[in-house]
């Protein structure tokens, strides 16, 4: 079927096309002429995924220049291979219907190594962060440097070796490719799947993953830091997106997780030792690369999965990190003191809150850590982990949050605060304490995607009420539009459910 909306010719794969679609349709493309953000609100099962890649792909076609790339963002796998299973039937239809120049689109789902990785053993793994801790110690850089070396007992993934040699060279079809679809690529050229979607992000035309690949700082600085500002960016099913933004930028720190980082700083300890004996010269190395600035730190962060800091602004990471961190085993002694702080601040009968200012000035005054070391802690920590050459870097995950929540609370004074309880929700009677750094303003995460990119679309099937979101999200839509269901059509089935999903009968 071919559509003319509003002087743009968009190709819908359908015979049929709701009324609420083309109404969805004229307001998406005003959105995209006005390079602005906007919110529509269709009811599910009103064909909003259809709708949106129909028309922003007819809208790429027809400006190349001015829309490359198309990030849809949903919240779970299933619904991201839902896109793609439209996208397919989008191409499909152009490639049978649409005379001259076929078009040459590339669409690919990016997810987690867990979901990509066809390694036969790792893949077996249930956990994703044993998944990324097992990846990590075959594809680090040091350990490649090891095994090229001929050092013995040094293993390394032959799928990443095989796309790191040939991998960049080659160009996926076009096409658009599911989970699958990118695994069999892999097991038929011998390369990884995930590394090989992590590359090809940068020719496809059109990316779908999680919301996390943006809205976290951790991951979008890893994966989405080289997207292209003329892209657009739709949030789909985005009725709980506040939600999301917010845990992105929260911690949770458990008695537990304190102890774990315990164990994790006598490793750094005496990995420290064992590397001043054996190389002290590295250890110098990095002194000098960090005292000129964190910029020397991210050179080799691709492939050594490291998390980077969470939104350091950019005036901070050109400065040098403080003298009492710069060396190692000082900064390792700077987070054993943070730590030891921690575990006497649950040490708590009755809820306490504060902000971060409060917390700030309570270390300060007990056990004489600043405000600006703490700013570092998380990239100190990654570059530190580089340094020694640690292939376990899953065990540091503990202590990797206690980093981020150091550069959160002295980075961030307002929109954050702290609650300390005693025990945890889930056993209320049971002494268990819990610190919670709890972002309050969810626009913080959001506001570099908005500022970044020309054109966010946040869209649902209940976002109701529509003037509730841009206040919240602290932005300004150029449109804001509800498109209510056409109710002439046959869509209610009454039936009476007498078995649920187990098959026992109610």
């Amino acid at each position: 079927m071919k559509l003319n909306i509003s002087g743009l010719l968009v190709h819908f794969p359908y015979d049929y096309i709701y009324p609420e679609q083309f109404s969805y349709m004229l307001e998406l493309k005003r959105c995209l002429d006005a390079k602005g953000h906007c919110l529509l609100e269709m009811p599910s099962g009103t064909g909003k995924t259809i709708s949106l890649l129909a028309l922003i792909v007819a809208y790429m076609k027809a400006n190349p220049s001015d829309v490359t790339k198309l990030i849809y963002c949903s919240r779970t796998i299933p619904e991201i291979e839902k896109v793609l299973e439209e996208l397919k039937k989008l191409l499909k239809y152009y490639e049978d219907h649409v005379d001259g120049e076929p078009l040459k689109f590339v669409g690919l789902a990016l997810s987690s190594r867990k979901n990509l990785c066809i390694h036969p053993e790792i893949s077996r793994e249930k956990d994703g962060k044993i998944v990324d801790g097992r990846c990590h110690s075959l594809v680090a850089p040091h350990v490649r440097e090891r095994h090229a070396q001929g050092q013995e007992n040094v293993q390394i993934c032959d799928f990443f070796e095989a796309f790191d040699a040939t991998g960049r060279d080659s160009y996926l079809p076009t096409g658009a490719y599911n989970l699958d679809d990118l695994k069999a690529i892999g097991r038929s050229k011998g390369f990884c799947p995930y590394f090989l979607t992590r590359w090809a992000i940068g020719q496809a035309n059109i990316v779908a993953y999680s919301y996390h690949y943006l809205l976290d700082p951790k991951i979008a600085d890893v994966v989405s830091k080289d997207l292209a500002r003329n892209s657009v960016v739709v949030f789909d099913e985005a009725h709980n997106i506040d939600n999301i933004c917010i845990d992105s930028m929260s911690v949770r720190i458990s008695r537990k997780l304190l102890e774990k980082c315990q164990t994790s700083i006598t490793v750094l300890e005496d990995e420290i030792k064992r590397l001043k004996e054996a190389d002290s010269q590295r250890l110098r190395d990095e002194y000098s690369n960090l005292v000129e600035g964190l910029r020397h730190a991210q050179e080799r962060r691709d492939n050594a999965v490291v998390l980077a800091n969470p939104v350091l602004p950019d005036d901070v990471l050109q400065e040098a990190v403080p003298g009492g961190i710069r060396k190692g085993e000082h900064f390792v002694a700077f987070m054993k003191r943070l730590v030891e702080y921690l575990k006497t601040r649950l040490r708590v009968h009755h809820v306490v809150q504060e902000s971060p200012a409060g917390f700030l000035t309570d270390i300060s005054k007990r056990v004489c850590i600043d405000r600006k070391p703490l700013r570092f802690a998380a990239e100190r920590l990654a570059s530190l982990i580089r340094t020694l050459e640690i292939s376990h870097a899953n065990d540091f995950s503990p202590l990797t949050v206690i980093s981020h929540f150091a550069t959160l609370v002295s980075t961030y004074t307002k929109g954050f605060t702290i609650i300390i309880e005693p025990s945890d929700d889930k056993a209320p009677n049971v002494v268990n304490p819990v610190m919670h750094f709890r972002c309050l303003d969810a626009s913080i995460a959001i506001r570099p995607v908005f500022e970044r990119f020309q054109s966010v679309v946040i869209t649902s099937g209940t976002l109701s009420p529509l003037d509730m979101y841009p206040r919240i999200l602290d932005f300004h839509p150029v449109i804001m539009s509800s498109f209510t269901m056409t109710l002439a059509r046959q869509c209610i089935l009454p039936m009476i459910v007498a078995k649920g999903n187990d098959q026992v009968s109610e």
